[in-house]
């Protein structure tokens, strides 16, 4: 950015800081101001129009130095902008592409983008159809993710979202997509403490963190999930496939609210500005699966919400429930019973997930899904002390170990495949006699035999490809237990 002198010589206009709140100072003059321009002030701070009212301008501080009342003010005539590019994967990052870390340096600036634009048209996006996997069975078998899924994450604090979250990424960044954490004004120490798991799982140089702390200018959080999308769209236009991670978006509409009330915007429901749904539909909107040079491309987008006692009517949640693909919910209950990941599968929705799936994972959603309700429905019984018949202990006895095998390797990636075989060889009951902790066992022998053992991944890849249906699947994975004796 150029001098406070060149743009003042160039516009020909001036304008007076009037009024100074926390994060938005009022200018009076600049009578050709447009929304978004970019404003920069005689201290050299610089700042961006956020409301056009008849007799001031509000504009937003993207510094925590503030600006005094007085202060001269130009236009620019640039709209906002920041630097993209892959030079930023393995850094962290403030949402104006500035390196946070010191010790590690950005050797150069990319590209530059503007950091809102209008989401691609209808004609611009190609149907969602190859299945995200998340690493975690219980999601990629139950409420599948697709490549460009927009879904919420949802639940109370402390249930285990950004566990889920950040071992999704990990898995997705180990098969080849580019990973944009965003963290929104949360603590310093949240935020090492990310940068650490990714640098300890050896991922780190293919995500890229970008990272608004609380005692940030609010200006900088207000902008923290644009500037994600943006550098997103930069990979996506260059043929890759993209996760973006919001963490997290009622975090995002606070810091919005308290904006738009210094303001003195007129409030809406629990006093949120009137545009908030519009706000957050437009920044997700730019997530999909879009028609690029070479191809197809996509942004999947997982933007994160906390909801308080389990309650799933707050305004912010029902607002972000409704302009996603879905979403996973996080049940403070299934969490204290110690399932993990402690996601309600009767409760969380995937619009656009099962059309990425198999005809046989499909049919495998269907009949466990079914199955679970049964569970569900019998479990009760129990706690009223009725008398079991064989069938009921059955159901009982499977319902446990299919929960304790969702339960497995809740700190590691499960690939599909091998999940869906050990379902297969779960529900023949070839194992029917085994105990649970010795089941537990064989499990993450086969688990770590797949991931470690080519010829072996190559055997039960075939096998699930040439099962037609679950009865072929069965049949299938206990002949090639017996033969290999896993």
């Amino acid at each position: 950015m150029k001098s406070f002198e060149y743009y003042l010589n160039k516009i020909g206009e001036i304008g007076y800081v009037e009024r100074v709140t926390k994060g938005v100072v009022g200018i009076s003059g600049l009578p050709t101001a447009e929304a978004e321009e970019v404003i920069l002030f005689e201290s050299g701070q610089t700042g961006q129009i956020l409301f056009l009212h008849s007799d001031i301008i509000e504009v937003l501080l993207f510094d925590e130095v503030p600006v005094k009342s007085g202060t001269r003010a130009v236009r620019t005539g640039e709209r906002l902008s920041i630097p993209v590019g892959g030079q930023y994967l393995g850094h962290l990052i403030n949402p104006l592409c500035q390196a946070l870390n010191q010790t590690d340096p950005i050797k150069k600036l990319g590209e530059t983008r503007f950091l809102n634009t209008d989401p691609p048209r209808i004609n611009e996006r190609s149907p969602v159809l190859k299945q995200l996997e998340t690493g975690v069975i219980l999601v990629d078998v139950l409420i599948p993710l697709g490549h460009g899924q927009r879904e919420l994450i949802i639940g109370d604090r402390k249930t285990g979202k950004t566990t889920f979250l950040l071992h999704t990424m990990v898995n997705q960044a180990r098969m080849g997509s580019v990973c944009i954490w965003a963290v929104i004004g949360k603590k310093r120490s949240e935020v090492k403490q990310i940068e650490e798991f990714f640098a300890n799982n050896k991922v780190l140089d293919k995500i890229i963190i970008m990272a608004s702390s609380a005692d940030d200018a609010t200006g900088l959080i207000y902008l923290t999930p644009y500037s994600a999308v943006t550098m997103a769209e930069y990979f996506r236009d260059l043929g890759q496939n993209v996760l973006v991670v919001l963490d997290d978006l009622t975090i995002h509409a606070k810091f919005y609210r308290e904006l738009s009330l210094l303001s003195e915007r007129f409030p809406g429901r629990e006093s949120y500005p009137v545009d908030i749904f519009f706000t957050h539909a437009a920044l997700l909107e730019r997530g999909g699966n879009f028609i690029v040079k070479n191809g197809t491309a996509s942004i999947t987008i997982l933007p994160a919400a906390e909801v308080s006692e389990e309650d799933l009517s707050g305004y912010i949640q029902t607002n972000l429930m409704s302009m996603t693909d879905g979403h996973l919910y996080f049940d403070k209950d299934s969490f204290s019973k110690g399932r993990r990941p402690a996601i309600n599968p009767f409760l969380s929705v995937t619009r656009v997930g099962r059309q990425t799936q198999t005809p046989l994972l499909r049919e495998l959603s269907r009949v466990l899904m079914s199955f679970l309700v049964e569970y569900q429905k019998v479990s009760g019984f129990v706690h009223f002390g009725a008398e079991l018949t064989e069938e009921t202990k059955r159901t009982l006895t499977k319902g446990e170990k299919t929960l304790e095998f969702f339960n497995l390797n809740s700190d590691s990636p499960t690939p599909v495949n091998v999940g869906i075989f050990l379902l297969g060889l779960l529900w023949s009951d070839y194992q029917k006699e085994v105990q649970k902790e010795t089941m537990e066992g064989e499990w993450r022998e086969t688990i770590d035999k797949y991931i470690n053992d080519k010829n072996f991944r190559g055997e039960i890849d075939s096998l699930i490809e040439k099962s037609k249906n679950i009865q072929e699947l069965k049949e299938k994975a206990v002949i090639f237990t017996d033969r290999y004796k896993v």
